[in-house]
């Protein structure tokens, strides 16, 4: 293999390692933000969990 295709390889499984960890963390946020529960006081009482 050459120097230039050994260059252009190894640039290319940069790219892909950052595309495949900002999508990794875009999906994490993603889900975090949508999968919130539902915090409801029930006859008076205290919420589930205490970040309600």
């Amino acid at each position: 293999m050459t120097r230039s295709a050994q260059k252009w390889l190894a640039i290319g499984a940069s790219l892909t390692a950052v595309t495949l960890f900002i999508g990794a963390n875009a999906h994490l946020l993603t889900v975090a933000l949508r999968s919130q529960p539902e915090c409801r006081e029930a006859a008076g009482m205290m919420p589930a969990k205490r970040a309600c």
